[in-house]
């Protein structure tokens, strides 16, 4: 081939990688045109389609970095605002994060240009080998799973109902699976080849079936499981909930000038929802900015306000011991009874990396953590559930809502209602705090609990067993928003069994792998 030609041939490719990295990030918050996800892959097989692995890898790459540079672009506004780094380094911060995710895309892509599968099977090993890597995503390097493709379809509540079988994987399984059967429908319309044969009719036409019959049984489950839900939220009993919705400054929260100011705002906002004759009332993460369970001025006035308002409040506070001679800080949620006493406390378990530890401190000693107060925070005891009244409560502080295992243990042992709490202050007026609140969506479809957010900034909201939106805020207002909330006592197949559906596309792709492996002389 002509150099000219073969110029033209790598940059047709480069642009169609990159191509889906910006439609990928289109389905998401903020553009949020979840249809696209549904044809994100097409450009990027079209450029896989003839290349050996290490052409494929590269394009998988770009359209990492395209997607994940676009998508996770809050990441220089938060270091460089709360991370205190300059533009210059909190830049290749991002560059970072998004090279570490591109691998996962540039798997994707060197896979499906390797294994040897009949081209008709295509579509669900695509699909299976997308599903397979996000898992890996999830856990590998403590897990990052932000946004995975099936996020995307979070307002679509027909297709996500899926997920109590099979988690937010098996929807990400659906789509890209439509995305394979329409690339071999495009292949099969202008006669190009797939690994060195022809696209059959047969085989088009058993991808597109395939494709076909996974969404359409997602959609017909999903109407199944619909009405299923209504019938059983319409005689569960339904507490009210209320949460209140602080907008305090994160500049000045830590201030101990603005501390008294912070509480007076709470208790004011409280008061406003105690109105509503609320079961229990929830302020978001670190809304008292000193330690609540201290002999302190301002915790004695927090307590004195909930034996006057003989409500349950649930309240974010960081927490300490001493141990050993150390001391060792928690993010944590203290239950308050109607009297005032502490009757339990979660400590958050799955801890930001950068916000309240910095990982790999000896090699990265530029960077400071976002919570510089106090040094790095130490996880809890994964699963707690606080008890409220007969109920159990399982608390998600901040990110953790984006991990399934957490709330789905805390579920299967006993809890009624999900809560989550955070401040998503840290983002700003970027997409973050919309993405946040996308996939929370899904912990309340997967584990059939209707979720409760107070988020300090915003989002707040509830979110039915369904994952329907019952009610939410805006972001930076003062809010104080009751609900009554439907508790199910149900276990999913999800809450029962987990990752079963990931775990089992993982076995599918090593088999496909040890079986359809092609040697070659060269990559």
């Amino acid at each position: 081939m002509p150099l000219q030609s073969r110029w033209t041939a790598a940059g047709w490719s480069y642009t169609a990688a990159a191509g889906s990295g910006l439609l990928l990030t289109a389905a998401f918050p903020d553009v949020s045109l979840s249809g696209l996800a549904f044809v994100a892959l097409v450009p990027l097989l079209a450029a896989v389609a003839g290349q050996r692995p290490s052409g494929a890898f590269r394009l998988g790459f770009i359209a990492g970095l395209v997607h994940y540079g676009t998508l996770l672009s809050w990441v220089v506004y938060t270091m460089g605002t709360y991370g205190r780094l300059p533009l210059w380094l909190s830049v290749p911060v991002l560059g970072l994060l998004a090279a570490y995710l591109s691998v996962y895309p540039a798997a994707f892509a060197a896979l499906m240009s390797r294994l040897h599968i009949p081209s008709w099977t295509l579509a669900p090993a695509a699909g299976a080998v997308w599903t397979a890597l996000e898992y890996l995503r999830a856990h590998l390097l403590t897990g990052f799973p932000w946004e995975l493709l099936g996020y995307s379809q979070h307002h679509r509540l027909t297709l996500i109902q899926a997920a109590d079988v099979t988690g937010v994987y098996g929807i990400s399984f659906v789509i890209v699976t439509i995305n394979a059967a329409l690339f071999l429908l495009l292949w099969r319309i202008f006669r190009c080849r797939w690994q060195d044969a022809p696209v059959t009719l047969r085989a088009c036409t058993s991808a597109v079936l395939l494709g076909l019959l996974c969404l359409g049984g997602a959609a017909g489950y999903g109407r199944w499981r619909l009405a299923q839900v209504d019938d059983l939220v319409a005689v569960a009993p339904k507490p009210t909930v209320a949460v209140i919705q602080g907008n305090i400054d994160q500049a000045r929260k830590w201030d101990p000038a603005f501390q008294a100011a912070t509480v007076d705002k709470y208790l004011r906002l409280s008061l406003k929802a105690l109105g509503g004759f609320p079961d229990l009332v929830v302020w978001p993460e670190t809304a008292t900015p000193f330690y609540l369970h201290e002999s302190s001025a301002l915790a004695e006035q927090v307590v004195r306000f909930v034996r006057g308002a003989n409500v349950p409040f649930l309240v974010g506070s960081p927490f300490y011991r001493e141990r050993g001679g150390k001391i060792d800080y928690f993010n944590s949620a203290y239950l308050l009874s109607a009297d005032g006493d502490v009757v339990g406390r979660y400590d958050k378990v799955h801890l930001v990396p950068f916000g309240e530890y910095v990982p790999l401190r000896r090699l990265l000693p530029f960077v400071g953590k976002m919570v510089p107060q106090v040094g790095d925070f130490k996880p809890g005891r994964q699963g707690t559930v606080l008890r409220w009244g007969d109920r159990g409560v399982g608390v998600q502080i901040c990110y953790e809502v984006i991990f399934p295992s957490l709330a789905r243990q805390m579920t299967a042992n006993g809890a009624g209602l999900l809560v989550n709490i955070t401040n998503d202050a840290w983002f700003g007026r970027t997409a973050a705090p919309r993405q946040h609140f996308s996939m929370a969506v899904f912990r309340a479809v997967e584990n059939r609990r209707t979720l409760v957010r107070a988020a300090n900034t915003g989002i707040s909201g509830f979110i039915g067993p369904d994952g329907k939106v019952l009610a939410r805020t805006g972001l930076f207002t003062d809010a104080a928003l009751g609900q009554p909330v439907p508790l199910l006592s149900e276990q999913s197949i999800y809450t029962r069994f987990g990752d079963l559906w990931a775990r089992g596309c993982l076995i599918a792709v090593a088999v496909m792998i040890a079986a359809g492996w092609r040697p070659r002389k060269r990559w």
